[in-house]
Order: C-alpha cells, then structure tokens, then sequence
C-alpha cells in the first residue's frame, strides 16, 4: 500500500515539475475558483430560505404571531419594521392554515359571527349600528372577491337612520365600492348589472342610482339604462357618449401608461356628440353645358311665313258668318291697298340632367373634444424630476387625437393650433389620493444568484476538462520525439534468489521480531551471554 502511495505520490510530483509556472498559476486558480464555489452553494443550499408569511400587520398581530410560532418551535424572523413576518419556504402552508384555525391574524375585520361571539346586554344602539354597518362591508366585499376577475375590494355604505315618524319619507342609502381588478379585465354589460343588483340587495332601500363602482385605475363601471320614448333616446344617446368617451380614454391611457407607468397617468376625456339624424330628398336640375347654361337640343321646329302684294290682307277682328263679333275664325279683307307680312316661329327643345338624391346623413359626429391628463413625475415629491420636454411630447400626442377625432363636417373652417391647445390640458403632480392595496411578494424559494454560480461553475469545469484535455494532447504529440532521441533502456530480469539454510534462519528471525519481539529480545540476550 505503502508503495503504491508513494508510486502515484512521485508520478504526481514528476506532473508537476513538468508544468510551466503559467500552468501552475492556472490550475491553481481553477482549483481555489472551484472550491470557493462549491462553499458557497453548500452554504446556500443548506441554509433555510425564509419567506412572508403574512405582511402588514399591526403590532399586536405580530406580537401574538410570534409568540405562537416560538411556542412551536418554527423558526422565524421579524421585517418591516414589524410589519411582517418571514418563515421556512417549505412551512409556509402548513403553518397559514394551522394558524387560520386558531384564529390568527385577527385582521380586525368584523362580519356577522361577531354578533353570535360577542353578544351582550350592554351593547348600545350605536355601538351595535356602527359594527353592524362594518361588518355589511366586510360581507359585501368578501361577496365581491370571489368574482372572477377581483382580486380586493374596498364598499363604502352611507345608511341613513330610521326616521321617528312613520308619515316620514324614508331616505335611500348609498354605497361607493373601489375593485382592484386583474390587470386587462373587461366586465361585460351582463356581469355590470350583477354587480349593481348584488350590492343593491344586500342593502335595504338602497336602489341601483345611487352605487358608485369603480377600479383602481379610476375607470366607472357604469349600468346601462333602458326606458321607453324620450327617456330611451336620452339613455341611447348617453351610453353613446360615454362609449366615445371611454374609447379615447382608454387608448390615451394605455399610450401614456406604457410611457410613465401604470400607476402614474390618468385621463379624463369629454366629447360633445352630434346626435341630430337627417334623411332628406334632392330633385336637382342642371344644365348639360354648365359654362353655357344649355341643354342638349333632342327637337327643333322653324316655321317662316311671308307676304308681299298690293290687294288686301286678311286681318282686322275675326268675325262671324252673321257678322257677329270676336267670336269666329274667319278673318274680314283688310282694308289697306299695299301690305307686307313675314312671320317667324322657331321651337326647340332641350333636355337638361334631372339629379335625385336620397341622402341619410348617420349621427354621432363628434363636434367637439376636450382632453384632461393627470401626470404624476417620477419623483413624486419633486414635480421638476419630469421633464418638459416629455411634457411636449404629450401634448403633442394630445393633440394629434384631438385634431384627428373631431368630425370635419362639423367645423366651418378648419381648427388652428391655439384652439387645439385649449382643448388640452397636461397636470403634473404628485397622486396624494391613490386606492393601494395589499400585495403578496412572490418570493422564490431558490434566489437568482444560485442559478448564477451555478452557471459561472459549470463553466469552469468544463474550461478545466478542455484545459485536460489539451495538456494530453501535447504530451501525445511529444512522447514519439522522446522515444526518438532516448534509447531504450533494458531492465535485467530479476534474478531469483537461491534459499538456503541461512536465508531461511534469517526470516525465521525477521518474522519473530515482527510479530513477538519480546522473545526475540530474549534470544538476542541469550546469545550475547553464551559469546
């Protein structure tokens, strides 16, 4: 074994001396590389990755959450100036539904098993208005989280108090409902109306008019009306106008969003829309040749009649065959001696373009637009951080919807550039008024920065394997020129030793010291004193 050892031990040696001091330095750094490494992923494997388990928290949820997780043994850390709480990735689960049995976090929501848990005599009638109406919010919005669709939601109810007389007319309640919808989501008309008559009847004498939703990114969600003559054309006309409306703000909104952010523009857009329908009928008559003013001739008549002599002309009145007067067709001699007559008479007619025109002119022509931007700068406490120039640039874009939206028929001349700009109004401050709601860190249980060394040591060896691999190559390349210039050594053959009686005496002896040298300490001493 010894031999062996020592065998690899001076082949090794002999590899390294044969090494250029360019190639140790090489190897050595690979080695270290590679050994820094893998210590870094060992330790980021085997440490725990810690992950939220719940996020803002007040200070008593935190304070009893902890205490419950010690009282279990689960390791855990506070973040977030105690607002959080971070546990093992792979308990995460396991401990939000053991937790939820137990009753924590306490969010402070009230709903209605609150009445069944905590029913008093001394409860006032204020008291109870006040948690009764929190908790028909609570239930509400938990009613409005399970859409698809609506990720939170945020109700406002304002229900009047009863009246003391019975003759008194009862005031309606009212409700404001904020959703943060899936970003992209579209409700149909049919999914609006479900949600105005689901918050209608959860409320007592609250009617449909007086519910206000909307998302977080300020779009109304409006119900659709229907009515019977006047009040269905006011509504047609409405929902119309709205629709242009929200068809600008919507494309000026993404524009600009995907410009600043989501979170950092939002639009307000007014029309005024020509809803006036005409149907009219044209009879137009106009002449062939227009420079003219003629038609073309389909039939032409001339008729010419002339008279010369000296005997007279019938003329005079006509009369009758009894010489009654101004009755008849015959004409009396006339009473001139000499006389001439020529008559002209020329008829010609002309056929022109007879035009008929049934015209149907649509409405909703939009006559006029005005648009509103809210920019809120990048930073938001400092306006200045937006430059004006991107401000411009806005405007300009403004500018171009405007002047392409608005209807040319409408307009008797067209719009100059200072009539555009007044249509346009660009804001930039900072949004004090923003609905935020909480959102849950995705965090990975394995961090980026794994894959990374990961890579960058996969890397490595595989430099180290073609680095190997060339070194052989060359020591390949060599080894034919040294068998060249070295001629071959021959070995003797080992030649075997002769056993005779002392050779055999001596290992006897060699084996006795091995294994029993207490005996063989004897037997020395023996001889010596017999010599």
């Amino acid at each position: 074994m010894k031999e062996s050892m020592g065998k690899y031990k001076n082949q090794l040696a002999d590899y390294w001396k044969g090494r250029s001091s360019k190639q140790r330095r090489i190897f050595i750094s690979l080695i270290a590389v590679i050994l820094l490494t893998s210590a870094i992923i060992a330790y980021v494997s085997t440490r725990t990755t810690l992950v939220p388990l719940y996020s803002n928290l007040s200070p008593s949820e935190t304070g009893a959450i902890k205490e419950n997780l010690d009282a279990r043994g689960v390791q855990s850390e506070i973040s977030e100036g105690g607002t959080s709480i971070l546990v093992p990735v792979d308990m995460t689960d396991t401990l939000l539904v053991e937790l939820a049995a137990e009753g924590l976090p306490e969010s402070g929501n009230i709903d209605f098993s609150y009445f069944s848990e905590n029913a008093s005599f001394g409860m006032t009638d204020n008291e109870f208005n006040v948690i009764k109406q929190d908790a028909l919010q609570n239930e509400i919005a938990a009613l409005l989280k399970g859409i698809e669709g609506v990720r939170d939601a945020e109700v406002m109810l304002t229900v009047p108090e009863k009246e003391v007389f019975v003759s008194d007319e009862a005031k309606a309640a009212s409700a404001s409902i904020v959703l943060n919808t899936k970003p992209g989501q579209e409700f149909e008309d049919s999914q609006i109306q479900a949600l105005y008559h689901l918050v209608s009847k959860s409320v007592t004498n609250l009617p449909v008019d007086n519910i206000v939703i909307m998302n977080q990114y300020f779009e109304y969600f409006d119900l659709g009306n229907s009515g019977t003559g006047a009040s269905d054309a006011f509504f047609s006309q409405n929902e119309m106008k709205n629709e242009v409306e929200k068809d600008i703000q919507r494309q000026v909104q993404t524009m600009l969003a995907t410009l600043m952010g989501q979170d950092k523009v939002v639009v307000s857009v007014t029309a005024d829309v020509d809803f006036t329908k005409e149907n009219r009928e044209e009879n137009l008559v106009e002449p062939v040749d227009k420079e003219n003013m003629e038609g073309l001739a389909i039939s032409a008549q001339k008729l010419t009649e002339t008279y010369s002599g000296q005997s007279g002309t019938e003329g005079g009145t006509p009369i009758t065959e009894d010489g009654s007067d101004s009755l008849g067709t015959q004409y009396l001699e006339g009473s001139e001696g000499n006389g001439d007559y020529e008559k002209t008479e020329e008829t010609i007619n002309h056929e022109v373009n007879r035009i008929r025109k049934e015209i149907i002119e649509s409405p909703y022509k939009v006559r006029d637009l005005g648009i509103q931007v809210m920019v809120e700068p990048p930073d938001a406490n400092n306006p200045a951080s937006l430059p004006d120039e991107q401000v411009e640039d806005i405007q300009h874009i403004l500018s171009t919807i405007v002047r392409t939206s608005i209807d040319k028929s409408t307009m008797k001349e067209e719009l100059t550039d200072q009539q555009i700009e007044e249509k346009i109004v660009v804001s930039v401050q900072p949004f004090n008024g923003k609905v935020t709601f909480d959102e849950d860190d995705a965090v990975s249980s394995i961090p980026w920065w794994v894959y990374a060394t990961g890579g960058v040591l996969l890397l490595l060896i595989i430099l180290l394997i073609v680095y190997i691999i060339r070194a052989r190559r060359q020591e390949e390349i060599l080894e034919p020129e040294y068998e060249e210039l070295l001629p071959p050594v021959e070995v003797p053959d080992i030649e075997e030793e002769v056993e005779t009686e002392g050779t055999i005496r001596r290992k006897q002896l060699e084996k006795l010291a091995k294994e029993k040298p207490d005996e063989f300490a004897k037997l020395l001493r023996s001889w010596i004193a017999e010599e």
